[in-house]
């Protein structure tokens, strides 16, 4: 027998993370010139990072030869002052699909099961297959949560309840009204899971104040992360913010120097860069709304999206995909989010959300 069919099956079953294409491999593949492509796939931060991540990257290199500190305490205390909680409460992540792990090995085995919606974040599914637990995926409302209907698919063996809000690939929000109504119906036994990678994009009347709510629920797990508004994407590097049992629990599982030097000092000094991160969010504000105008101007439907990108239905979209890339432009199918018929495209700088519009309108008339 090959070694390979002694791991689980459920392991084996597994269907490996598909990233956005990066622009090195469209190079090679279409014989293009790398500067002229851009990329719009991996909701990423165009305005790049903060340039005093980009001074403290530098001032730490030449101590990457000792190890960093696994426990994250300057990066901690940071995070625990911004969000007026304590030290303990928070847990590192290498981005913030580690936070996401964490909870899953913490929790689940293959006796329990975990909810969450469809055309939810692609790694709830696959954390919760690699635990061999029980992944129950309800029915989506108008592409988005449905309160009720994740209440009602809590089952006795459920361990995990994963909420993204605002979600990925979809863009869609649950109000903070409802948010906090469904999470105050589920059962204290099972963690609410709220992956909040997106929150800094919010508008003041529609952003949650959950981080207070960690008061109130001892079951609440918040994740957020520095690749996308902070723009540090390459670092990975993300957090979570929860009860001190709980972040205690995730310390278990979690791996020693996870999060390393360079990306500690980075989100550092990120997080005090305010400038910077609302010149991130004023961009993807204008940008956001370059890119709508454009796709009705084309007659195109689309998800209203609380995030940095935008999903839009387009006929033959996979043909489409194919047709953008030949023009230079990375968007991402999201076929296997349950949505064939739609393409997601970042929020760029304006002249590249021209690029992508333009290209769009010509692969269309193809």
């Amino acid at each position: 027998m090959d070694l390979c069919d002694l791991a689980p099956g459920y392991v084996r079953a597994i269907a490996p993370y598909q990233p956005g294409k990066p622009i090195a491999e469209l190079a090679r593949e279409m014989g293009l010139n790398e500067a002229d492509i851009i990329k719009l796939a991996s909701n990423e931060n165009p305005l790049g990072s903060s340039p005093a991540a980009l001074a403290a990257i530098h001032a730490v290199l030449p101590d990457l030869a000792r190890y960093p500190d696994g426990n994250g305490f300057v990066l901690k205390a940071a995070l625990a002052k911004r969000y007026a909680v304590t030290p303990e409460q928070v847990v590192l992540g290498n981005g913030s699909n580690d936070v996401l792990e964490f909870a899953a090995r913490a929790l689940l085995t293959p006796a329990t099961s975990a909810v969450f919606s469809q055309h939810a974040f692609a790694v709830y599914p696959l954390v919760v297959q690699a635990m061999g637990a029980r992944s129950i995926e309800v029915p989506a409302k108008d592409f988005g949560n449905d309160p009720q209907a994740l209440l009602e698919a809590i089952a006795d063996d459920t361990r995990i309840v994963f909420i993204a809000n605002p979600n990925n690939p979809t863009g869609t929000l649950l109000m903070p009204d409802a948010l906090l109504a469904l999470i105050e119906q589920v059962p204290r036994s099972v963690l609410v899971v709220l992956d909040e990678a997106y929150y800094e994009y919010l508008a003041p009347d529609v952003a949650a104040d959950s981080v207070n709510w960690l008061q109130r629920f001892p079951n609440l797990l918040i994740a957020r992360t520095f690749s996308k508004a902070y723009g540090l994407a390459g670092l990975r590097v993300g957090f979570a913010l929860a009860h001190p049992e709980i972040a205690a629990l995730l310390n278990r599982v979690r791996q020693p120097f996870n999060v390393s030097s360079v990306a500690q000092a980075a989100a550092l000094a990120a997080l005090g860069d305010t400038t910077h991160l609302q010149r991130s969010i004023a961009l993807n504000t204008a940008g956001m709304q370059q890119i709508c105008t454009g796709l009705q101007r084309l007659g195109l439907r689309f998800i209203p999206s609380f995030g940095n990108f935008l999903s839009f239905r387009i006929g033959n979209a996979s043909a489409i995909y194919q047709r953008l890339l030949k023009h230079g432009v990375i968007v991402r199918p999201v076929a296997n989010y349950g949505m064939p018929e739609y393409l997601r495209v970042s929020i760029g700088l304006e002249a590249e959300n021209d690029k992508f519009l333009s290209a769009l309108a010509s692969a269309i008339q193809e």
